[in-house]
């Protein structure tokens, strides 16, 4: 291909790889060879008509017609070409696109069969206790867990499978631990171990072929290879060095150097993930092209050979690998950030795309599951952008007499987001404002940083003063990061609504690249520039100045936290009365971000069951919080005791409380109506003990019911009467289960039914003839799985409601 022109066919070839192993990934091992077989069929039909109609245009082409265009490759006068030859060009695409999605699909086909082994099928089915030998893929993770022991997932290569006295299963195949001994915490990657438990069926759309529960601890075999001691030596050495740094800071720059975010604060990186930077919170192709850059300069300041130089890189980069974990993650940053440094420092970016192709082609047919990881995606994206886009814009604006750095660090950033865009849509159904001019001026700071952190892992074996001295200067490029993201997560409407899935990403690629293509016309970019400043000059004003969320005048909000409760009552001006807080940190700490408030006067804890109380952290996530109360009932104690230990962490005692106590506060009132009697031997005993509260504000009142269920609903009726459990607001009870009492529903017969619940949950929740009963009363339904955060609304002499519209994916 011309060196004008980017050759296309390997990316052809790529893409179908990508989309056909993507495709493979959710069939059977047969049909994946069926796809596979017929693709490769496509292409060897599509080759031979294209040598025919290759044979029959050149016996009608003048005779001094170069071989180039006789084979229907384009040279620097492509765009003059006719539209016959344009066609055989087109179709030499076709075939590679064609080819890569048999290679693609075989390639997956042959993976899955190993997923799906008879005698490996067969000992799932059965479920009994096995003993399996493994060797450990990547790092333990921590799953997140409000109650019970801790759990750790760790990636595994399966080897043997054996049960009772049977010969053992022997292959080669994904799996992944669960496992609740703390033992499973300390492992390194390449350490082979036997351990029994339970296989189960793993999901669809990868590549394990089963899910291992095990109880017990590990038993090792043998020692992880010298390589992979020295490199957890270094990654302690590093997390040690960074401990009496602030806690951001210190637990963001190992993240960013070699992937340890076991101390990266969740709050830090939803704001990271907010504004655009969630590349900077593990290793990325960034960090590997700045460590290369780095060492590549230095050969070649030392004057040494291209031989010498590429084996110094390779060694480098090796090393650096090996150093952050060879996870599917770092190999794809590796290999992207070697592919990009290799564009820019060959000076030729357009002939690195094949390279990225085919570098992006091999990652796949060697690991299929990389068709479905969005990071991989991003990391091709982005490589693509920093070649194809970056120089072309940086050339732009330097005649335009922009200074060269400032040219680059203008184009490297918006090159890759606008690359990223359709991806990053797609996953979060919006469109940032801020991420571009966020990673803009987050550029000065990462290569300091991720050379100090660097640094400091590698002295810290040997001088570990020293290498507490470079993660401190370290620490001062990492805390600017931070505050980007802490100010970027918090810029009104930073963020666009965009359709998500992949309709939304399609649609915003289309235009992407409809864009791309009119702006080479002066007058297009111009157009352009005064439309989208027109847009944004007259659409954030309105969605900064009526956004919308909170309503005025809003009485009560359940927020959308999956499938669990979180509900918050206001009590003045960013003053709150919190109850529950949801399965995880996230979700109520953002709801309570959304809704601005700084100050939560009560967390009140209806009970204990993991859906209430998971997310107690997030509450306490940078906001005082005065007083915690919750029922006089001990179970679950995993639960009381995450509650009771993020209360103690800021001094606060959690007080059990039953019926009679109130709190006033701010006009609002909270009372507590039940559990009048403690209940025993129901369907669930701690559902049936949840407190029942009562708020009161502006003469409107709201009932709040946890996860009661019939036995107390009824008890309820009995001892208080419909009069005393009248309420404008009904928070239906169990995420609107059917174990409802109707003569609860209709004593309360409320005007608004709020129903917390999460998006495809397993538990048939809410129940459709409940939602019927209570819409016959002449309530109001919103619920959280369709319409995200909800609202009651106090409006005039009566009530309205309000939704957010951004329920969670689950």
């Amino acid at each position: 291909m011309s060196g004008d022109v980017p050759d296309l066919r390997l990316a052809g070839f790529t893409v179908g790889t990508w989309l056909s192993a993507l495709v493979a990934l959710h069939l059977s091992a047969v049909f994946g060879l069926a796809l596979g077989l017929v693709a490769l069929a496509v292409a060897a039909m599509l080759l031979l008509c294209r040598r025919r109609s290759a044979a029959g245009a050149r016996r009608g082409l003048p005779a001094g017609l170069p071989d180039g265009l006789r084979a229907g490759l384009p040279d620097r006068r492509r765009a003059c070409l006719p539209d016959w030859l344009r066609a055989v060009a087109l179709r030499w695409i076709a075939v590679a696109v064609v080819l890569g999605a048999g290679c693609g699909a075989i390639a997956t086909a042959a993976r899955m069969s190993v997923r799906e082994a008879d005698a490996l099928v067969a000992l799932v089915k059965a479920g009994g206790p096995v003993e399996v030998e493994v060797i450990v893929r990547d790092d333990p993770r921590l799953l997140a867990r409000s109650a019970g022991p801790p759990t750790y997932l760790v990636a595994v290569e399966l080897r043997t499978v054996r049960a009772d006295e049977q010969q053992p299963v022997r292959l080669s195949a994904r799996a992944l631990v669960l496992g609740a001994d703390p033992g499973w915490r300390g492992l390194l990657p390449g350490q082979r171990l036997t351990t029994t438990g339970r296989l189960t069926s793993p999901r669809p759309g990868d590549l394990r072929a089963a899910v291992i529960s095990a109880r017990k601890p590990p038993a090792l075999i043998g020692q992880p290879s010298w390589a992979q001691r020295g490199a957890g030596v270094l990654r302690a050495g590093l997390q040690l060095a960074c401990e009496p740094l602030p806690d951001e800071s210190g637990g963001l720059l190992p993240g960013l150097v070699v992937g340890d975010t076991s101390r990266l604060d969740p709050a830090l990186e939803e704001d990271f993930r907010t504004t655009g930077m969630t590349h900077l919170t593990a290793v990325s192709g960034t960090n590997v092209a700045i460590v290369l850059g780095v060492v590549l300069f230095v050969v070649r300041r030392a004057r040494a050979g291209p031989v010498l130089a590429a084996c110094v890189c390779v060694v480098a980069l090796t090393g650096f690998v090996i150093l952050a974990r060879p996870s599917p993650s770092v190999v794809r940053a590796a290999a992207m950030g070697a592919i990009g440094l290799l564009g820019l420092a060959t000076g030729r970016p357009r002939a690195a795309v094949p390279a990225l192709a085919a570098g992006a082609a091999v990652l796949v047919v060697a690991d299929p599951e990389l068709a479905a990881d969005p990071g991989f995606a991003l990391s091709v994206l982005a490589t693509s952008g920093l070649l194809l886009l970056a120089p072309a814009w940086r050339d732009g604006l330097r005649r335009r007499g922009c200074p060269a750095g400032v040219a680059e660090a203008l184009a490297v950033p918006a090159a890759a987001q606008v690359a990223c865009g359709p991806v990053v849509a797609a996953l979060s159904g919006t469109v940032s404002l801020v991420s571009v001019p966020a990673n803009l001026v987050a550029v000065p700071a990462i290569a300091p940083a991720t050379l100090l952190g660097v640094g400091a892992a590698v002295l810290s074996p040997v001088w570990p003063a020293g290498a507490g001295f470079l993660a401190w200067l370290g620490h001062w490029p990492t805390e600017w990061l931070v505050l980007i993201a802490h100010a970027g997560a918090r810029v009104p409407a930073g963020a666009l609504p965009w359709p998500g899935g992949a309709a939304g990403g399609l649609l915003l690629a289309a235009l992407t690249v409809a864009f791309l293509v009119a702006a080479r016309r002066a007058l297009v970019r111009r157009l352009a520039a005064v439309v989208a400043l027109g847009a944004i000059l007259g659409a954030l004003p309105v969605r900064i100045l009526a956004s919308g969320w909170p309503p005025p005048g809003w009485l009560v909000v359940a927020c959308a936290v999956g499938q669990g409760d979180a509900v918050v009552l206001p009590a003045g001006a960013g003053r709150a009365i919190v109850v529950d807080a949801g399965p995880e940190p996230n979700g109520v700490d953002h709801c309570l971000r959304r809704l601005d408030i700084s100050q939560v006067v009560l967390l009140a804890v209806s009970h204990f069951h993991a859906d209430h109380v998971g997310g107690v952290t997030g509450v306490f996530r940078g906001r005082q919080v005065a007083a915690v109360i919750g029922p006089d009932w001990p179970e679950p104690a995993g639960g009381r005791a995450d509650v009771e230990a993020a209360a103690a962490r800021a001094g606060i005692p959690v007080r059990a409380v039953g019926p009679g106590w109130a709190y006033d506060t701010g006009g609002l009132r909270v009372e507590v109506l039940g559990p009048i009697d403690e209940l025993r031997g129901t369907n669930s005993d701690p559902n049936n003990n949840s407190l029942i509260l009562r708020a009161t504000i502006s003469g409107r009142s709201v009932l709040l019911p946890g996860d009661a269920e019939i036995e107390q609903q009824e008890d309820l009726v009995g001892k208080l009467g419909a009069g005393g459990l009248r309420a404008d607001v009904l928070k239906v009870a169990h995420h609107g289960s059917a174990l409802q009492a109707p003569e609860l529903l209709d004593a309360v017969d409320p005007a608004v039914a709020l129903v917390s619940v999460g998006l495809g949950n397993d538990y048939g929740h809410p129940n459709a003839p409940v939602l019927a009963r209570l819409a016959r009363g002449g309530a109001r339904i919103l619920r959280t799985d369709e319409s995200g955060d909800v609202a009651a609304v106090l409006a005039g002499d009566g009530l309205a409601v309000a939704a957010r519209g951004d329920p969670p994916a689950e």
